[in-house]
């Protein structure tokens, strides 16, 4: 399948180098899938949700893409890398390509995942309720500090990180949260993939290395803002 620069449509901002997902899945026919793709699915599964709470059975490929500024046909090019799931004429049907775009990124199930870092954000990330919401549910949180460890947060209380290895086994928890000082990230990440966990999301202000069979995403909004104060104009002017 040729790759044009619409493919450049609502790709999330690859804000350090560092973002990738491992290497080795492909399609049916055995082509592999565009990150850019994949970061789109759940963008479309989250606009069919609401489609589909506002009552709407059928949407085409220009509606859909009107919602969240992506076009028509690079919906469709995203779409046929997984199957044909719409009909001539009457489009997608709304519910259908919603549970079919949720089994294409196996949230057919809820993930336990594991925090580490509770300082001021990762209480907030571990009393948000998004993600439960969406599927993800954080089981387990730790902390270096021995004066966090015992302290609760909500239901979960706050661990030793010598405690992670065995709570990371017996929840099988595959997905982890950094919220550390960036001193500190490096570290964390290589015990969390030693002991299994294949997917992390970083929120500590550094670049993180990994294994390539292990997927990663930096979330930095410094980096974020520095990059959107480059398009605005200076005061006055």
């Amino acid at each position: 399948m040729e790759t044009t620069n619409e493919d450049q449509d609502l790709e999330l901002d690859p804000q350090l180098e560092g973002d990738r997902r491992p290497r080795g899945r492909k399609n049916g026919r055995g082509e592999n899938i565009p990150d850019v793709v994949i970061r789109r699915l759940p963008i479309y599964a989250r606009t069919l949700e609401y489609l589909l709470a506002e009552g709407m059975v059928h949407v085409s490929s220009e509606e859909l893409g009107d919602r969240i500024e992506v076009s028509a046909a690079q919906i469709r090019r995203d779409l046929a890398y997984f199957g044909d799931f719409g009909k001539q004429g009457k489009g997608y049907n709304v519910e259908f390509l919603l549970t079919q775009i949720k089994g294409i990124l196996q949230l057919q199930h809820d993930w336990n995942v594991a925090l580490i870092g509770v300082g001021d954000l990762g209480h907030a990330l571990a009393r948000y309720d998004g993600f439960a919401r969406s599927g993800f549910r954080v089981a387990a949180l730790f902390d270096h500090s021995p004066h966090k460890q015992g302290q609760r947060v909500g239901p979960l209380v706050i661990q030793g990180m010598d405690a992670l290895p065995g709570v990371v086994r017996d929840l099988d928890i595959a997905i982890a949260l950094i919220a550390v000082p960036a001193d500190a990230a490096q570290e964390v990440a290589d015990l969390l993939v030693e002991n299994g966990v294949r997917a992390i999301l970083n929120y500590a202000p550094t670049v993180v290395k990994v294994p390539k069979h292990v997927s990663i995403r930096h979330i930095d909004p410094i980096v974020a803002l520095q990059s959107m104060t480059y398009y605005l104009s200076p005061a006055g002017e």
